[in-house]
Parts: structure tokens; C-alpha cells; sequence
């Protein structure tokens, strides 16, 4: 694992003013440490011959020790606020790829692993987070000791050039067996963050299918996996903080026997005479200084080894092509009074396994087609793809004679009402949530799905808020609220409705699919259904196995 990362450096050129403050501070630091040895030598030394040292002396180390502090504490700060800033800038890149990648339009059964949001949320908090010790401390950390090492060198060699020797030549030891150790922990550490990824996404898996899995008693048996999966990840935490205490044992002991070396000799040659009592102290005190920085440094890499390690993999998802559709020209006039839009041949893979093989689907005007299929076999990616939220790997998608890519994409979605496989209510009002801005009939359209029947036993009515922190409603709630968000708009000329009868009882399921017919005059419908007798009132059934065409269903 590299320790400086390019590509996250150069989406830190944001922050470089304050890292390039905390280079300053690192050579005054520098110059502290010198400054701050020779005056405590210097003390010493004329206590020994006798002389009392001057209060203009004493002062001084007063004021070099407090400014050392104060310089330590204002690198650590000034890191702290070049860090919170690449944080606040990674966590945007990532949120805005996301939200164009094909992947996250893709649903859960269909794109695997949900899209790895799991491990893309872990990344966004968690690993986002252990970015500040990398750029709080360890970035820091890393200027010092390159600026302090060289500084106490340079010093030494001019007080007592022996001593400088034998402190070029153990000096390398301690990097040398950072970068073996280092070598070791890259490879822990990338377990430990697969791990927890793994941790992630199969919690998130279990929680949006806890209601299945308590249908088909299996919630004990993802309780095993869970208790696994953390086992795991506690295992793999362990061999990582085994390793980081083993570091700093041997690195504790290279800096100890190198002092030492250099203690010997002092001592020898202050009673042969060689060297004077004022030069021997500078020395002897400089010398725990010229390993400090390196000591500190392995400490900082271990702390910041995983923010580093989710740094990469939070980048190699910046990075990825989104495959995204470009943005047509055609303004929304001219698209308006289309016929028919279809599906030629359209084929999608998700990580080189085909979601679509060599699709074909048409759906017109003034008629409900519904697409059945066991779940995984690719419905809800039509659905992704007609909303133009996913380009097709093969194939095309034309509004008539017109292309989809071709079509002003805004323009487009202003025609569709949608409801999406898992609906979200978004904090407000009954009404907002139905309206979404839009001048509508609220009340007619939630009495045509069967809404309006609880909404208004709720306290205050359509001024119910709901959503986050508002009134918590069911699941079938939620689909019928969100159903009349989709129908409420009369100038929406395509319906994509994914399992509009999810989560409702048979008398709810018949009043919301009397509410479809009710609106399909006019307008395509693409009714996605799992099962072929909630498709009962399409006009045209079209079935889809394994991301294919499969066999006519009878009307």
C-alpha cells in the first residue's frame, strides 16, 4: 500500500495550502528541537563548570518548550482542517457518481449485492471517516520526519562528527524494517476491509429482506451468517492490531540499541577527553529526537492504513465509468406525440453476466403490457432502462423512429409517472409527497388507489407529515401513496409501474389495478409483475426468463 496515494493527493489540491502550513510548521518544529537541546546542554554544562545559568537562558527554554507544544498542536489542527476538507469533497464525488451509475439503478435481485451499496455506504462513512488520521496525522507526521531527521544530522555532524556517523548508519534500519512491516500490513489491512465490506452488504442484504425472511422462518439461520461474517471481520481486526503492536516493539527496540551505540561512545570518549561535556549533552539529547519521527511514523501508518485502503477503493468507484447515457438534444415538443416506444435487442450485463440477453419489447400507446418472470430475470432493469437511468451493452431503445439517447432526458422523465419496486416517501406532507410540485387532483388520485380511505383517518389529514421523522406508515401505505404520485399527472404518457400490487391484500390489489385501467386510457403502460394472475387486466403479456424472451402468456 502506498503511503501517498496520487490520485487521492491530487483530489487534495484543495487542501494543499494547509498541508503546505504544516510543512512550515514541521521546520520550526525542527529548528525547536536544536534550539531546545542546545540551551538544556548548555544549562547543564555551566552548572558542572560552576556558573549559574543567566534567567535570559532559562526563559528562553521556557519559550522554545511552550512554542514546541504549540507547534504540535497547531499541526495536528491545521491537519484536522485540510482533512475535514478532503472528506467533505470525496464523500460529494462519491455521492454524485453513485447517482449516475448504472449500478445503483439496477435492483437488488438483478445487479447483485445490491449494487455493493453496502460496501459503498461503508466507504462513504466509515472509511471516509479514517481519512483524518491519514491527513491529520500521518501526512504530517511524514514531513517531520524527513525534516527533522535531516535537521538533528546536520547539527550532530557539526558538534561531533563521530556521532553523526553511527547515526547515518543505524538511522536506515528503522525505515527499512517499516517498509517489511509495511509489506505485511497492506495485505491485513485489505482483508480487514473486504471483510467488513462483506460485513456491509450482507447486513443490508438481510435487512431489506427481513420481512421474507421471517415469512420463510430463515432469520435465525442469517443470524449465524451475520454472528460468521463479524467473527470474521474481529479475526481479521485482531491480526491487524497484532501486527501494529509488534511494529512498534521492534521498531522500540532498533531506535533503543542505536541510542545506546551512540550513549557508549560518548561516554568513552567524555573521560578520554575527546569531547567536550556541552557537545556530548547536545548530541545525547538530539539522538532520541533523530528516531522519535520514524517511530511515530509506523504508529501513524497503522492508524492510517485503513482510511488509505478505503481511500483507493472509494476513488476506484469515483473513477469508474458510469456508463451513463449521453444527454440528448431533442426538446420535449417534438417527442410528445409519439406511438410506441421498444426495446430491439437490447442486452445488459452486470459484471460480465448478462441481466438482458438480446431483449425484445414493445409498448404503445393506449395499451397495458405487463412483463412477468420469476424475480432475477430482468424486469426491473427495462424499467431502469426506459427511464433512461441505464444504457443497454447491445441493442436499441427508440421513441418511434427517434433513439432514447437522442431524447432530451429531462424532457422524457417529465412524460413518465413512475413507481419504483421499493417506494420512498420523503419528509412532508401526504400531499407533497403526492404532488412532488406538481399542480394535481391530490384527492382523486388517492381515491383512486385507495389512499385517500386512511389518509383521512390520519390526525391531520393530506397535512399528515410523513417520511423520516414524520407519521410511519405500512408498506402497503406507502405503494398506494406512491401509486397516486404516479397517476396523479395527466400529462404523463408512459406508466412504469413495478409491482404496483406488492404488500396489498386482494381487496387493495383489485381497487389499485381498477385504478390502472381507469388511467391507461391514452397513455403506454409497462406493468411489471412477478406473478402472471396480477396481470390480468393487460392487454398484452409478455414474459422474460433468465434476461430473455420467453414463451407468449395468453390474455
Amino acid at each position: 500500500m502506498r503511503s501517498l496515494d496520487r490520485r487521492l493527493l491530487r483530489r487534495a489540491r484543495g487542501a494543499f495550502v494547509a498541508l503546505g502550513a504544516d510543512v512550515a510548521f514541521g521546520v520550526l518544529a525542527a529548528l525547536a528541537v536544536l534550539a531546545q537541546a542546545v540551551l538544556i546542554a548548555t544549562i547543564v554544562a555551566d552548572a558542572f563548570a560552576g556558573r549559574s545559568p543567566g534567567g535570559a537562558l532559562l526563559l528562553l527554554l521556557v519559550v522554545v518548550v511552550a512554542g514546541r507544544s504549540g507547534l504540535s498542536t497547531a499541526i495536528e489542527a491545521v491537519g484536522r482542517r485540510a482533512a475535514g476538507r478532503v472528506m467533505s469533497d470525496l464523500r460529494m464525488d462519491l455521492i454524485r457518481r453513485r447517482l449516475r451509475a448504472p449500478d445503483m439503478a439496477a435492483p437488488a435481485d438483478e445487479a447483485g449485492e445490491e449494487g455493493e451499496a453496502g460496501e459503498v455506504a461503508t466507504a462513504a462513512v466509515q472509511g471516509v471517516d479514517a481519512l483524518e488520521s491519514y491527513f491529520a496525522r500521518y501526512l504530517p507526521q511524514l514531513a517531520l520526519a524527513v525534516l527533522v531527521p535531516v535537521t538533528v544530522l546536520t547539527c550532530t555532524a557539526l558538534v561531533d562528527p563521530v556521532s553523526a556517523v553511527i547515526m547515518l548508519v543505524t538511522l536506515p534500519l528503522i525505515p527499512i524494517f517499516m517498509v517489511l512491516i509495511g509489506q505485511v500490513t497492506e495485505a491485513r489491512t485489505r482483508e480487514r476491509w473486504q471483510a467488513l465490506a462483506r460485513l456491509s452488504n450482507h447486513f443490508l442484504d438481510v435487512v431489506r429482506g427481513l420481512p421474507t425472511l421471517r415469512a420463510w422462518g430463515r432469520g435465525a439461520a442469517q443470524a449465524e451468517r451475520i454472528a460468521a461474517t463479524s467473527e470474521e471481520y474481529r479475526a481479521t481486526t485482531m491480526r491487524v492490531l497484532r501486527l501494529s503492536f509488534l511494529s512498534g516493539a521492534v521498531l522500540d527496540f532498533l531506535a533503543t540499541i542505536a541510542t545506546a551505540l551512540v550513549a557508549v561512545s560518548l561516554g568513552i570518549r567524555l573521560v578520554d577527553g575527546t569531547v567536550t561535556l556541552r557537545a556530548a549533552l547536545i548530541v545525547l539529547l538530539l539522538t532520541p529526537e533523530l528516531y522519535a519521527p520514524l517511530r511515530a511514523l509506523a504508529a501513524q501508518y497503522h492508524a492510517a492504513a485503513d482510511g488509505l485502503a478505503a481511500a483507493q477503493r472509494i476513488i476506484d468507484l469515483i473513477d469508474a465509468d458510469p456508463a451513463r447515457p449521453e444527454a440528448g438534444r431533442l426538446p420535449c415538443p417534438p417527442c410528445l406525440p409519439w406511438r410506441a416506444v421498444r426495446l430491439n435487442g437490447v442486452t445488459v450485463r452486470h459484471r460480465s453476466r448478462p441481466v438482458l440477453d438480446r431483449l425484445d419489447l414493445e409498448i404503445g400507446r393506449g395499451e397495458i403490457v405487463a412483463l412477468v418472470g420469476p424475480s432475477g430475470a430482468g424486469k426491473s432493469t427495462v424499467a431502469a432502462l426506459l427511464l433512461g437511468l441505464r444504457r443497454p451493452d447491445a441493442g436499441t431503445i427508440t421513441v418511434d423512429s427517434r433513439t432514447l439517447d437522442s431524447l432530451d432526458p429531462a424532457a422524457w422523465r417529465r412524460q413518465i409517472g413512475w413507481l419504483p419496486q421499493r417506494p420512498t416517501l420523503f419528509r412532508g406532507t401526504v400531499h407533497d409527497n403526492i404532488t412532488m410540485g406538481a399542480r394535481v387532483q391530490v384527492e382523486a388520485a388517492a381515491a383512486l388507489t385507495g389512499a385517500d380511505d386512511f389518509v383521512r383517518d390520519l390526525r391531520h389529514g393530506y397535512d399528515t407529515v410523513v417520511g423520516p421523522g414524520g407519521r410511519g406508515l405500512s408498506a402497503g401505505e406507502t405503494r398506494r401513496i406512491a401509486l397516486a404520485r404516479a397517476l396523479a399527472r395527466q400529462d404523463t404518457r408512459l406508466l412504469i409501474l413495478d409491482e404496483p400490487t406488492a404488500h396489498l391484500d386482494s381487496g387493495a390489489a383489485r381497487r389499485v389495478l381498477e385504478a390502472i385501467k381507469q388511467a391507461a386510457p391514452g397513455r403506454a403502460v409497462l406493468l411489471i409483475e412477478h406473478h402472471p394472475d396480477a396481470a390480468a387486466i393487460a392487454d398484452r403479456i409478455v414474459r422474460v426468463e433468465n434476461g430473455k424472451n420467453g414463451k407468449p402468456v395468453p390474455t
